[in-house]
């Protein structure tokens, strides 16, 4: 990333960050609860943005963290990830937000699971190495068993982390051996979103982000609805 200030946005759980880089140093906040995202995520960048002593005409680009995860949670970061970047064009760059907290947790090899309900997690398995990531089993949809059984045999994960994990503690305990590890014990994402950036593979750039949008992960509830009323995809969906 070099000497440029590029600013990182993570909503994809119920605890939302922002980053910056500046001067060396990233400088990053949270805010824990769903429910508050809308209203605290631009107080947040301006947080950081005053603790940097930086300005918005200074950031050179944004990462914004990209599902699956909470449906509303990927919009509201999106939104502010857009409105950052449009008026001035600047470069949106997008990264899995599982992977960045299977990066916050520092171990080499991780399980990453958000809670998806239903019994299940949003889940990813990644192996570290200086500057290098390998996704072992990419962001899917699963049951803990499901992905304990997707993962290969060896590097097996060390470590579970996230939401999903601490839900299902007893089934990760037995197939990781360590006990999971929660969101709120991570340093904030959005921090591991800046530090993932020169990673091989990590990151995605947006052509257009005017219609881009996250990866979900499943699709929202009142899109399931509406479909199965209609018996057809719900115009515009991101099926």
């Amino acid at each position: 990333m070099k000497s440029e200030s590029w600013l990182a946005i993570d909503t994809a759980t119920d605890v939302a960050s922002v980053a910056i880089h500046a001067g060396g140093q990233t400088i990053a906040r949270s805010v824990r609860g769903a429910r508050t995202h809308a209203a605290q995520i631009l107080p947040l960048v301006q947080q950081v943005l005053a603790l940097a002593r930086l300005s918005l005409e200074q950031i050179a680009g944004v990462v914004v963290a990209d599902g699956p995860g909470s449906f509303t949670g990927l919009r509201i970061g999106w939104a502010a990830a857009k409105g950052l970047v449009q008026e001035r064009q600047l470069p949106l760059i997008t990264i899995p937000s599982l992977l960045a907290a299977a990066h916050a947790a520092g171990v080499d090899t991780v399980a990453a699971c958000y809670d998806a309900l239903r019994g299940q997690v949003f889940g990813a398995i990644y192996a570290f190495a200086v500057d290098r990531v390998e996704t072992l089993v990419a962001p899917g949809l699963f049951t803990i068993a499901e992905l304990a059984s997707a993962a290969p045999r060896s590097p097996r994960p060390v470590l579970a982390v996230g939401d999903g994990a601490e839900r299902y503690r007893d089934e990760v305990l037995t197939w990781t051996g360590r006990a999971p590890i929660g969101l709120d014990a991570l340093p904030p994402l959005a921090g591991s979103l800046l530090a993932l950036f020169s990673y091989d593979g990590a990151r995605r750039g947006i052509g257009d982000p005017s219609v881009a949008e996250p990866v979900y992960g499943r699709p929202a509830e009142a899109q399931v609805k509406w479909e199965a009323r209609y018996g057809r995809p719900l115009p515009h969906s991101s099926r």
